[in-house]
């Protein structure tokens, strides 16, 4: 085994090891306490950042422009710019609130870099209370975390205005230009509450998530919505194309109401397909434990019949049996979206267990409703959408592989759609 080449240390780390070699010398401290290494560190920052300043006023008293007099005041001199004080600003840093002395100017022209005029924080800070907020800490919570591992005090309305930055990010997102075409978008709905004045109002969270040529996956977007009638989704629909996506093949959807309608408005030759699992969860919520096992049984014979007659024999076939006799609103169910079940038999194998499985948007929900549950309600819909983003970044950053066996998919969505299907 090669023996490790110890590198040579750069000219800042051997200064900062021989100043702390001198430090600790000079004090003859076998050990140092947490709370002293804490002052150590404060000090540290606390001179480094008034150097930085100083040097800047150096180079700009020597290098910034001098303010001209006015045209009003022509016999008086040329202002000199020169040193006049300092002032006293309290930063916050990712450690510690450092106390710090900032030089001024006489003209006031003096524009800091290192820590800039108005300035209370350096934006180290800002990452890691966003990190906080988008794993589902609360503003007061985060507030509390700050000052209990770094000893930084911030107030609840100071996290608000720093993950409200995230917002242009957001409003950027939902717009961005989106691909010509999709092979399958799944649609999906959660749940969220956000004041309105002294009330709060139930909405309704929709999430388009999209599987690519290639077989990755993408978010197309978000919306929250009152009410999911057809003229809400035939806009959700227009703001898709106008974005840039010409046509979706597949679109799978929970049955929300006015769907078809929407996608045949504004997309006449797409495939509207009904999300097979979110029936099963329906048809088996007021299921019995003890019968759960045997009507499933049934029910997968039913989407895995061969073709849609033997898939309506089938269901016909449950309803007379025992089980389909105690649970007889089962096939009232699967026969009003009876329409966009049978889609389902005219794919292949490879189409229908990547429509049937949706192990994506699944996974995507557990991670979004994993941050909001810690929410009763949201403030104003910016909240959602914001916290929303952030889980859904975080919830999205492995996705850069293909679904599992695209490429059979692939094959089967070329000789079902022909040219429709654009490969690259």
């Amino acid at each position: 085994m090669a023996r490790r080449v110890k590198q040579p240390l750069s000219e800042a780390d051997a200064f900062l090891t021989k100043y702390i070699d001198q430090t600790l010398a000079n004090t003859g401290k076998i050990g140092w306490s947490s709370e002293e290494v804490s002052g150590m560190v404060q000090e540290v920052m606390k001179r480094f950042l008034e150097r930085c300043l100083e040097s800047e006023m150096d180079f700009h008293l020597k290098n910034g422009e001098i303010v001209p007099v006015s045209k009003e005041a022509k016999d008086e001199p040329e202002p000199v710019n020169k040193r006049n004080g300092t002032s006293s600003k309290t930063v916050i840093t990712d450690n510690a609130q450092v106390r710090i002395e900032v030089p001024r100017d006489r003209l006031s022209s003096f524009e800091p870099i290192s820590v800039p005029k108005y300035e209370r924080h350096l934006k180290g800070l800002d990452d890691k209370i966003i990190s906080m907020y988008a794993r589902g800490m609360s503003n007061r919570e985060i507030s509390a975390h700050m000052k209990e591992i770094y000893g930084v005090g911030v107030s609840a309305e100071f996290i608000s205005r720093v993950t409200d930055e995230v917002l242009e990010d957001v409003r950027a997102w939902r717009s961005r230009p989106l691909q010509d075409f999709y092979p399958v978008v799944f649609f999906d709905a959660l749940r969220v509450k956000v004041k309105n004045g002294n009330t709060i109002t139930p909405k309704a969270l929709y999430l388009a998530l999209a599987v690519r040529a290639d077989g990755s996956r993408e978010v197309l977007g978000m919306w929250l919505s009152d009410n999911e009638g057809a003229a809400y989704w035939t806009s959700v629909f227009n703001e898709i194309k106008a974005r840039g996506c010409n046509d979706i093949l597949i679109a799978v959807t929970d049955g929300l109401k006015g769907m078809t309608k929407a996608i045949e408005t504004v997309y006449p030759k797409t495939i509207h397909q009904t999300r097979i699992v979110h029936l099963l969860r329906n048809s088996t919520a007021f299921v019995s434990y003890k019968d759960l096992k045997g009507v499933l049984s049934q029910l997968k014979g039913i989407y895995g019949a061969a073709d849609a007659e033997e898939a309506r024999n089938r269901l016909e076939d449950f309803a007379e049996s025992t089980l389909g006799k105690r649970y007889s609103v089962i096939k009232g169910m699967w026969l009003n979206q009876w329409e966009q079940v049978i889609p389902l038999f005219n794919f292949p194998p490879e189409i229908r267990k990547l429509i049937y499985t949706t192990n994506s948007i699944e996974a995507l929900n557990r991670s979004i409703r994993k941050v909001i549950k810690t929410r009763t309600m949201f403030p104003r819909d910016d909240s959602v959408y914001k916290l929303v983003f952030l889980a859904i970044k975080n919830a999205t950053k492995d996705w850069n592989k293909s679904v599992f066996r695209w490429r059979q998919a692939m094959l089967q969505f070329v000789v079902m759609f022909g040219d429709r299907f654009k490969q690259g």
